[in-house]
């Protein structure tokens, strides 16, 4: 259990050392947002414990929560009958889990009678649904506590897994003796198992919503979700960081945690696991899913059927998906914190499905641990089953949440899967027109005309080879999505109607099938060799080939990796166009042929997915360790959402680092004097590549262990990097250091590091010429985010230039404009698409200068490489433990001297 036990006003917090001050000071605030329901934004730097603040502070405030919630259902039951009144007396903390009592007070004229009536039900309901949770709860906690300290039961799961397989070995064999002799009978016209390709009749528009997918028996899968935290992050890696944390603290015993992840990343079935793309993996398990429930309706099927016809082949049903293994699984998750990596293991060795018993974990769970990709699209989190109604929210690392959205939200077809579709989906529809009902007919025309129309507004021709049309006109263009539609001659088409279509229909899915099915789509005539997939398709769209369907691909031949089916990519278009018309933007992009051009859906105003998060939930927390400026996320994300002003916390601390560990300046002018200014005009310059360079080597000469230098594109950094080694500087910085570059590759990176640690710690054991290496690097690229340079790995953190986003990108072009149209003008303020463009630049600047400090003990030097730095507006966007203590230096003999100073205090040179 914790170490400590910290009390700041009254509230007790376990944590596992003596907290920092401002560690206190974050938890206690981060304990009152989320009491009152609030939304937080919170900033703390790199190294000062925001993820132990982070769990300590909302674990603590989950534990004060269900005591107190405990302790008002205890009272509830005994007196069973608590007032309900109008709702205005009952506890927060039951009305976020409870569904809400309906309005009790009585209409005027009623009798008192009736009234008391009313009233006296309500509070049996409340009291039954009271008993229900506790005695659900009090059955889970029991559960979970004997297979805590049983370790027969532990291993349950395994054991039932083993069982299993014996018997459905021996099943197999007496199907296949019952199988014999039994002779091969063509269902009419279809082979084996192609009616799972036909589409099922679409009984109408307003049919009711499927369900989850599990028989009657494996409801109690299903449990009450009770109050909650999701925990969200960018990447696996942080998720499995903050995972090891949780463990170490003092909640790591008790807390139960679920981690959640893709199909990707925990399916175990290798079969569908080596399909490699994430789409077809969702496919495939959601086809076994189905096959799963329709094997015992199947079984009923043969019974009622005429005997004599031979059934089809159902699709194989995956091994790891059942009921008793994935309960088993579930509250094995839930007994023991556990990372990714963990839980597919011990889904491997139950034999059970971790994808699955996550997701049944997850009502149950205290704390739920995901990428923030799941939390922030509505349609991943209903098929997660992650119920945001009445719970708490983190989102760590959160500095480029606007753009997450935004990105998650945008989509884009080319004009080859274009054709792909229409070739794909015409073929289907003529394979099984005398199979499919009216209405399956007519959506199919209608999403072929849309194809076409896609096609034709691109500028080409459905019909023929996109490769080879090459497109008369050739740019790019900027619609609203109502011009779009109407440019389209798609204005008289209801696009929700089509987008449901595809939604309960599965008509993706059922294409893909059939594509699969038969390998190549298209085959040429008889005596040409037959196409062996889609990396020939576009071959078989040139003219003179006759279209036939090819016959299936037999089950041991080789099959190339397959891409997802282009229709797919297409529904997430046509469901783009049904945002609303002010919100988003279809760009068209022509790129001389046809298959190079595209369809873009930008979307615009990243607070509408976002509001229906900060609408559910009880509260919402922002963090990050760099989230200046804020003013993005207050305008762009919560004002737009709909959040009052008076409903959002800012919380910033300090660094734990003692204020003489870093030396932030902007350096205006170089050796030669020299006015340090990168702008797009200037920096190509040779005098301004040249003096980098000699800033560089004065900096090399001084400054021990590691320097990092960012530039502001990758473009740039080949273009110094040249000029350096025509001129020599390159090898004038070698001298002192060796030189490392940042590689395009992300697989590269790891290597590069590597390499660049060693070549430091090399060079301070033996003391030489070479006092440790510089690494040239990219902001915003692959080593400004999530890298650590601490101690000797980044003694120097230089920025050449200020990187502004490129304004000449069309979708730069329409968020500022939108932006200007849209959110008002503060007096004194730039306009806000002119701000938007700063705070792009210095969100990617603090990021790359909060790779130096990563502890108390650590110190480093930072070097802004531009005069336009020293501007006012432009310092206020820096974090405040650098903005504080930045100096501004006008020429660089100062500058050189602070930093001389600086260094050899610090590393105990005379």
């Amino acid at each position: 259990m914790a170490k400590k036990t910290e009390e700041v006003g009254g509230i007790y917090f376990p944590f596992p050392f003596t907290p920092y001050s401002i560690q206190k000071d974050f938890m206690a605030e981060l304990y009152q947002v989320l009491e009152a329901g609030k939304i937080g934004i919170f900033e703390s730097p790199t190294g000062t414990g925001k993820s132990l603040s982070l769990i300590c502070g909302a674990l603590s405030w989950l534990r004060d929560f269900e005591q107190k919630k405990r302790q008002e259902e205890a009272r509830l039951l005994e007196t069973e009958a608590a007032p309900i009144n109008d709702g205005k007396d009952q506890p927060l903390f039951l009305s976020s889990s409870c569904p809400e009592t309906p309005d009790s007070r009585s209409p005027a004229g009623e009798p008192d009678w009736i009234t008391q009536f009313v009233q006296k039900k309500e509070e049996r309901g409340l009291v039954d649904r009271l008993k229900k949770e506790h005695t659900r709860r009090k059955e889970r906690e029991e559960r979970l506590q004997r297979i805590r300290h049983n370790a027969q039961l532990k291993y349950a799961a395994k054991r039932e897994r083993q069982e299993e397989d014996e018997t459905e070995r021996l099943l197999r064999l007496s199907r296949e003796v019952l199988a014999a002799g039994t002779g091969a009978e063509p269902l009419e016209q279809l082979a084996s198992g192609e009616e799972e390709l036909v589409l099922s009749e679409y009984e109408s528009d307003e049919e009711k919503g499927t369900g989850n997918g599990l028989d009657e028996d494996e409801d109690d899968l299903e449990e009450e979700h009770i109050t909650k935290i999701y925990y969200c992050s960018r990447t696996h890696s942080q998720l499995a960081q903050f995972v090891h944390e949780v463990q170490k603290s003092p909640f790591g015993k008790d807390i139960r945690l679920v981690s959640l992840g893709s199909r990707q990343n925990l399916c175990v079935n290798e079969d569908v696991k080596n399909l490699g793309t994430v789409q077809l993996i969702n496919d495939r398990c959601m086809e076994m899913q189905r096959s799963q429930h329709e094997i015992k309706s199947r079984a009923q099927d043969q019974e009622d059927k005429e005997p004599k016809r031979r059934r089809r082949k159902p699709q194989a049903a995956c091994p790891f998906y059942s009921y008793k293994q994935l309960q088993l699984l579930r509250d094995e998750v839930l007994v023991e914190v556990k990372d990714i990596e963990q839980l597919v293991t011990l889904g491997k060795e139950a034999g059970a499905c971790p994808y699955y018993g996550s997701r049944f974990a997850i009502p149950a769970a205290q704390l739920v641990v995901l990428p923030y990709q799941m939390v922030l699209h509505a349609a991943t989190r209903q098929a997660a089953g992650i119920r945001l109604q009445g719970q708490v929210v983190i989102i760590d690392e959160a500095h480029n949440l606007i753009d997450t959205i935004t990105s998650i939200h945008s989509t884009e077809v080319s004009g080859s899967q274009l054709c792909q579709a229409h070739s794909q989906l015409s073929q289907y529809m003529e394979r099984y027109r005398k199979r499919l009902k009216a209405k399956n007919l007519m959506y199919i025309k209608q999403i072929l005309y849309l194809l076409e129309k896609f096609v034709t507004v691109l500028g080409g021709n459905i019909k023929q080879n996109p490769s080879m049309q090459s497109l008369s006109r050739t740019g790019t263009e900027l619609r609203t999505i109502n011009d779009f539609l109407f440019q389209s001659q798609i204005d008289n088409i209801n696009l929700f109607k089509v987008q449901r279509y595809c939604e309960k229909s599965m008509v993706s899915r059922k294409l893909f099938g059939f594509t699969e099915r038969y390998g190549a789509v298209l085959a040429p005539r008889t005596g040409q060799p037959r196409l062996a997939g889609f990396q020939h398709f576009l071959q078989s769209l040139q003219p003179g080939l006759t279209e036939v369907l090819a016959a299936p691909v037999e089950d041991g031949e080789a099959r190339a990796p397959r891409p997802a089916s282009p229709l797919m990519r297409v529904e997430g278009f046509l469901a783009a166009l049904t945002t609303a018309n002010q919100d988003g933007r279809v760009i068209l992009s022509r790129q001389g042929t046809l298959s190079q051009s595209s369809l873009k859906f930008l979307l615009l105003n990243p607070a509408v997915p976002f509001a229906q998060v900060v609408k559910e939930c009880r509260a919402v927390v922002i963090a990050g360790g760099t989230m200046q400026p804020v003013s993005d996320f207050r305008e762009q994300l919560l004002a737009c959402a709909g959040v009052e002003a008076a409903r959002v916390v800012e919380f910033s601390c300090g660094h734990v680092i003692p204020p003489d560990n870093i030396l932030p300046l902007v350096m205006c002018s170089g050796p030669s004097s020299q006015q340090l200014e990168f702008t797009y005009l200037k920096r190509e310059l040779p005098q301004m590549m040249e003096e980098t360079g000699r800033i560089l080597c004065n900096l090399c000469n001084m400054v021990p262990g590691g320097m990092v230098c960012f530039f502001p594109s990758y473009e740039y950094l080949r273009q110094v990097h040249a000029h350096w080694d025509k001129t020599g500087l390159l090898a004038r910085l070698a001298i002192k250091k060796k030189i490392f570059q940042e590689p395009k590759r992300a697989s590269q990176v790891e290597q590069v590091l590597m390499d660049y640690s060693r070549c430091i710690k090399c060079c301070g054991q033996l003391r030489g010429t070479v006092t440790g290496a510089l690494l040239l690097s990219v902001v915003g690229g692959k080593m400004s985010e999530g890298i650590n340079f601490s101690d000797n790995l980044g003694r120097c953190v230089v920025v050449v230039g200020m990187p502004y986003p490129n304004i000449k990108s069309p979708e730069l072009q329409e968020k500022v404009a939108y932006l200007d149209h849209t959110l008002p003008r503060s007096p004194g303020q730039p306009p806000p698409g002119k701000a938007l463009v700063e705070n792009l630049c210095m969100k990617a600047v603090n990021q790359s200068i909060g790779r130096a400090i990563r502890h108390q003990k650590d110190f480093a030097s930072i070097v802004l490489l531009d005069q336009r730095y020293a501007r006012p507006p432009i310092l206020a966007k820096l974090p405040a433990w650098i903005r504080d203590r930045v100096e501004v230096k006008a020429t660089f003999g100062p500058a050189f001297a602070a930093i001389r100073k600086f260094h050899h205090e610090k590393s105990g040179l005379p």
